[in-house]
């Protein structure tokens, strides 16, 4: 039996990647588990959250399904793909999956247009129907300085183990990501040094990649790495 951990972002919850989620569990026999990370949610509560304490409910997630499950994927969004590396360095993971994964932290000519969309859309009057406005609306003044350290500390934390991942691994990267530099999937492509990697770029996704216009594409892929057979 295989069970799979799908590790969400920063600042985020399940919802961001629950058309994967949803994708795996129609297509598949597994067992899959979406955890919440500490003080994320549809509701954030991160005043009192520590890095430490999102990696370790994570690992924990993962140690439960290593008891009960022999082959073991780890997929992870943004900061969950960073979580993902780490465990997957620590652990025997048989498949690795990194989507948009925050090695670096922003990418400001991104954010840039995408702030301009924002506001062109404002002006125009159709703000309700641009998702990237929809989507971080509600974080806005709910995110303590804090917890934003917390997350460069983990970033930090993380990329120390990025060399010691032997999984194989695919990397998946939105070209027109606002958060996560793009060329970031290189970046990690050189720190990894798994026998099997594939990187694949989405010219028309941005950072919410299991949200946004490619999800179908990237579901297919995602479970097509997963089911291959060992070389």
């Amino acid at each position: 039996m295989i069970g799979c951990l799908i590790i969400h972002g920063y600042t985020g919850g399940p919802y961001e990647v629950e058309p994967l989620a949803n994708y795996l569990r129609d297509n598949t026999d597994w067992h899959i588990e979406v955890p919440t990370l500490p003080g994320h949610g549809t509701e954030l509560n991160l005043e009192d959250a520590s890095y430490e304490s999102w990696i370790q409910a994570a690992e924990e997630e993962l140690q439960t399904l290593i008891k009960q499950f022999e082959t073991i994927y780890v997929i992870g969004f943004s900061m969950g793909g960073m979580i993902a590396s780490y465990l997957a360095a620590k652990y025997k993971i048989d498949r690795l999956v990194l989507l948009a994964t925050s090695g670096k932290y922003l990418c400001l000519k991104q954010l840039g247009l995408d702030a301009a969309a924002v506001i062109g859309d404002g002006l125009r009057g159709h703000l309700k129907e641009n998702q990237l406005f929809n989507h971080y609306k509600k974080k806005m003044g709910v995110v303590p300085l804090k917890a934003h350290f917390e997350f460069m500390k983990l970033v930090r934390f993380t990329r120390k183990y990025l060399d010691k991942v032997q999984s194989p691994v695919l990397i998946a990267q939105g070209q027109l990501d606002g958060m996560v530099p793009y060329k970031t999937a290189y970046y990690l492509d050189k720190l990894i040094h798994s026998e099997k990697k594939q990187v694949v770029f989405f010219e028309r996704s941005k950072h919410l990649i299991c949200l946004g216009t490619d999800k179908d594409t990237l579901n297919n892929m995602i479970y097509g790495f997963l089911t291959e057979a060992p070389a």
